[in-house]
Formats: C-alpha cells, sequence, structure tokens
C-alpha cells in the first residue's frame, strides 16, 4: 500500500486583534511609498473588501434593495452594461457572484447601520472608497503617484482619528465582509463545476475533469497508455492521510462555522430558484434567512473569551470532522467509485481507505509544553464517544430505512423470524454504540474526576473495540441486500457508513504523539538497557538504525 501524508490546518485565517491593529497606520506616515508591514496589510484589507481586486469595484455595503434575485436587480450595472442574472449563462462568468457578494455587503452595511450607527456605517464606507481611489491610482507603485499618496494620507488621518472602540468596530465589519466574500467565492466555484457538467455532452464521469484531480487524472493516465488494471491497483491501494494541525488562537467557533454552512446552503437554494423559479414569498423568505444570518453573524462574539486548553482546543479544532468531513469523504468516495465504474469498469472497494485522517491536536507535546500524557488519554475519550455518537445516528437512520421483511438466511440466523429483520439485527449494534460512547464518556469522568476503576459501571466486554467488529455487521446487512434486493439498498447509507469506518475508525481521528527526541531517547535507551542490550544512547548511528529497523519490521 503506498501512503502520503498531508499536513492542513484547521483555523481560520484572520484574527481580528492583528487586524484592529493593523489598521492604525502612524500619523506622520504620508507617503503610500514608505509603507510599513502593518499599514501594507491595512490598506490590502480595506481596498480588497470583497476578498479579491478584482471584484472590489463590486463590493458595497450601502445597496439600496438587496436581493438575491434577478427581478430586484434588473438595473445591476456591470462596466456600464446591464446585465441579467435571471439566467446565468446570459450573464458573464463572474456575474451572479458579483450579484452575491454585493447583496450581501449591502444587508451587512444595513446591520451595521441598525446596531452600531449611522456614523460607523458611514466610517466604513469613507474608508472603502478611501482604499479604493487608493489602489485605482496605483497604490503608490504606479505612475499616478500624487494621487495616490493624498488618498493615503486622508485614509490614514481617518483611521488616526478612530477611537479604539470605532476602530475595533471597522475592524469587524471589513473582516466579516471579507468572511461573507469568500463563502460566496467557495460558492461559485461550485456553481461553475456544476454548470460545466450540465452543459458538457462529454460523459466525464461524477468528477469534473479537472487535470490536477481523480476526475482528470484517471482518463489523462489512459491516454497516456497505462491499462486499466494498473490505475485500478494504485487507486484501490494508496491511502492518503490528511493531518489536522491548530492554533489555539484561531480556531473557528462551532457557531460561526454552523452560520457560514447555512449561508452556503441559501446561496444554493438561491441558484435552484433562479434555475427553475419561485413565487416572490419564497424568494422573500430566502432573502429574509439570509439576512437573519448575517445579522447574527455580526451579534455574536467570533472569538473564545478564554485561553483554550490543549483539550478544549483538539475539540474545537476536530469540529471539520463532524461538521464537514463526516458527510463530504463518503459523498466524495461514491464520485470516485462511479468515476472509476465508467473508466476501469469496476467500481471502488468498499474496504479500501483512499483518504484517512489523523491529528497533532492534544499528541503534540513537542509544539505545546501544556499538553501532558492525561491531556492525549481525554483527547482520545473525546474522539472515542463522538465516533460512537456518530455511528450510532446514522445507524438509528440506516435502521428506519430499511424496513424490508426479506432477508439472508445469515441474517435470519441471528433475529430469527421477525417481521423486520434487518431492524431487529441493528438494534443491539445501536445499543452496543450507545454503551460504547457510555463507556468513553465513563472513562473520561475517571481521568478528569479521578475517579477508580470500581467506579465504572461498563466493561469493554460491552462495547465495540475493534472497528472489524462493527465492519463484519456492516458486511452482513450489506450482503444480504446485494442477495436478495439487487444491492439498491445497500449503495446508499449502509455504503456511506462502511467508508466512514474505513476513513475515521472507531476512534474519529489518530492522534500523532510529537515529543522532542531526548525524551523518545531515553524512552528507548531504558528499554534495551532493561532487556540487557546496553546501552542505546551510546550505541552509533548505524546500530541504532539497524536495531529499530529489526523491531519495527
Amino acid at each position: 500500500m503506498q501512503a502520503t501524508r498531508l499536513l492542513f490546518s484547521t483555523t481560520g485565517r484572520r484574527a481580528l486583534g492583528r487586524t484592529a491593529t493593523a489598521l492604525r497606520p502612524a500619523a506622520s506616515t504620508l507617503s503610500s511609498s514608505s509603507l510599513t508591514a502593518s499599514q501594507e496589510h491595512a490598506l490590502t484589507v480595506l481596498s480588497n473588501n470583497a476578498g479579491h481586486r478584482y471584484f472590489s469595484n463590486y463590493s458595497s455595503f450601502s445597496e439600496p434593495n438587496p436581493s438575491l434575485f434577478a427581478s430586484q436587480l434588473a438595473d445591476a450595472t456591470v462596466d456600464g452594461d446591464t446585465a441579467s442574472i435571471k439566467d446565468p449563462k446570459s450573464a458573464d462568468d463572474h456575474q451572479v457572484l458579483r450579484n452575491d457578494i454585493r447583496v450581501m455587503g449591502s444587508l451587512l452595511g444595513k446591520v451595521v447601520r441598525e446596531h452600531e450607527g449611522e456614523h460607523i456605517f458611514q466610517t466604513v464606507e469613507k474608508l472603502r472608497g478611501l482604499a479604493k481611489v487608493w489602489r485605482e491610482a496605483g497604490a503608490g507603485r504606479g505612475d499616478d503617484k500624487e494621487k495616490a499618496d493624498a488618498a493615503f494620507a486622508e485614509l490614514a488621518s481617518a483611521v488616526e482619528n478612530l477611537t479604539d472602540v470605532e476602530l475595533y468596530t471597522v475592524s469587524r465589519a471589513f473582516t466579516h465582509f471579507l468572511a461573507l466574500a469568500n463563502a460566496a467565492e467557495a460558492h461559485h466555484r461550485i456553481r461553475r463545476l456544476r454548470r460545466t457538467q450540465n452543459e458538457s455532452t462529454e460523459n466525464f464521469g461524477a468528477l469534473y475533469p479537472k487535470a490536477d484531480s481523480c476526475g482528470g487524472a484517471i482518463p489523462n493516465l489512459l491516454e497516456q497508455g497505462h491499462s486499466p488494471e494498473e490505475i485500478f491497483e494504485a487507486l484501490s491501494t494508496q491511502t492518503t492521510e490528511l493531518v489536522l494541525t491548530a492554533h489555539p488562537t484561531e480556531v473557528n467557533r462551532r457557531t460561526i462555522l454552523a452560520k457560514n454552512r447555512r449561508i452556503q446552503e441559501i446561496l444554493t437554494l438561491s441558484d435552484n430558484y433562479r434555475a427553475t423559479g419561485n413565487t416572490p414569498f419564497a424568494q422573500e423568505e430566502l432573502g429574509r434567512k439570509l439576512y437573519s444570518e448575517v445579522a447574527s453573524i455580526w451579534l455574536s462574539d467570533e472569538v473564545a473569551r478564554t485561553k483554550p486548553t490543549p483539550e478544549t482546543e483538539a475539540e474545537k479544532g476536530t469540529l471539520v470532522i463532524e461538521t464537514v468531513l463526516w458527510d463530504a469523504v463518503p459523498q466524495y468516495l461514491r464520485k470516485l467509485d462511479a468515476t472509476s465504474k465508467t473508466f476501469l469498469g469496476k467500481g471502488l472497494p468498499l474496504e479500501s481507505a483512499p483518504i484517512k485522517f489523523a491529528s497533532w491536536m492534544g499528541g503534540d507535546r513537542d509544539g505545546n509544553p501544556n499538553v501532558k500524557p492525561n491531556t492525549t488519554r481525554i483527547v482520545c475519550l473525546r474522539n472515542r464517544a463522538k465516533a460512537a455518537s456518530l455511528f450510532k445516528r446514522d445507524l438509528l437512520t440506516l435502521q428506519n430505512e430499511l424496513s424490508i421483511t426479506t432477508c439472508s438466511d445469515e441474517i435470519k440466523a441471528v433475529v430469527g423470524d421477525a417481521r423486520e429483520p434487518y431492524r431487529a439485527f441493528i438494534k443491539p449494534m445501536v445499543e452496543k454504540l450507545e454503551r460504547t460512547q457510555m463507556w468513553a464518556e465513563q472513562e473520561l469522568a475517571r481521568v478528569q474526576e479521578g475517579k477508580s476503576a470500581a467506579e465504572t459501571t461498563i466493561s469493554t466486554d460491552e462495547i465495540y473495540i475493534s472497528k472489524k467488529e462493527l465492519m463484519s455487521e456492516f458486511e452482513t446487512i450489506y450482503r444480504s441486500l446485494e442477495e436478495l434486493h439487487d444491492g439498491f439498498a445497500a449503495e446508499g447509507k449502509l455504503t456511506d457508513m462502511m467508508r466512514n469506518l474505513s476513513a475515521f475508525g472507531l476512534t474519529l481521528i489518530p492522534l500523532d504523539v510529537r515529543q522532542e527526541s531526548d525524551k523518545h531517547e531515553e524512552a528507548v535507551d531504558s528499554i534495551t538497557r532493561y532487556l540487557g542490550l546496553g546501552s542505546y544512547s551510546q550505541w552509533d548511528e548505524q546500530t541504532k538504525l539497524n536495531w529499530l529497523t529489526t523491531q519495527i519490521a
């Protein structure tokens, strides 16, 4: 098996504190040619308030009638030309994105005006306008340097005169606008991929055929002369492991993640409404929901007000699994499976795990001196409880779906003459997952509160210890459904659960225990001395390598 490890951060990219500090340029700095790093960052935040310079001309905090729908944007103008967005194909490729950004920016402006007052709103608009003039004049690097310097001087003076409270509020406005614009752009990338897929006459499988993706790599490898068998072997045996990390000051709050996700869902619904049409009431309701989410984000605290412990850092960092990856991974593997069938003639084996995950959060003793052995125990037990909870939730959904009254002899041997055999087979699995969750929570309390083992009520004999045990039961259900029902019921929730079990296991995510190398050497030296092999620390490098290689093998 081939394995690849990639390191990813689960953190946000911008901290409000840094933005607020950067927005106060020195009063004596009147030339844009002598920008400090913080001033350069401040002007970038202000001038690129749509996330990208290309879209800054179309951003706004003051659209008179912000609406996601064409009927209320008939006068929307791009470079002097009126463009309808009722049919996205009739507009240029980014027109709908510009409208989404403009609408959400205007809704944010409305919230700022209502909750912070006209003065703050006008301050935001003034700074945005000045930054735009400065950038359009070349930002001190073009020919119109005099105009750029004048705009920058006025911008610096305006920011310098803000109070700390005003500076914080203005910084929040620009920061939230950037986040909303980035959400709109991320949604637009998906929108463009879907549109291309819908308009294409080629059969390129379930995944879009980008050259640097699986959807593009598989047909390209076939064109280069590689056999389908060779490609399938590589695809079904390789594993890419994504390692999650976090920074303790920038982990996203669960509530903000949920709100941003709901905004994405609203943008998707608005696309559907544009394509198929809907009642004015439904459109107004969607607009009301979008405004509600934007207002709720503004009125929420973006950051935790207490310093996170390593345990809470890990708990918040792994939210990405619960809120995104738990659904996204099986959905992607379903598409990869369909692409494999299209080009290679057979689907992805259920036991293969092209994607796995690991984490440094709770195990990085080298990077965080506050990570102790008990920290790792607590994080592992929390992850164990969360994994059991997620599998239990999905299994209850599957149990509700499988009202089928016929089953294989293998299932019948377990449940007897039960009227709904699959539901009867799944019931003890749900109960065992519930006990597994309770056991993990019980052990967590024992570690945190110092309870003795005698006080525990659930033993390891009553829970799932190995993912092979749970996978075996999934496979029993799968075989029965395939045997009697042509697999139509198996290729859904059950397959997704099996793929999640392969990707996440019963531990949700394994931890990398990272430790300063001297600690490892001391531990191994103690082992070799105890075994009578001598002092590991005194061996030369080649002897160490030979011994370690032998032990690992």
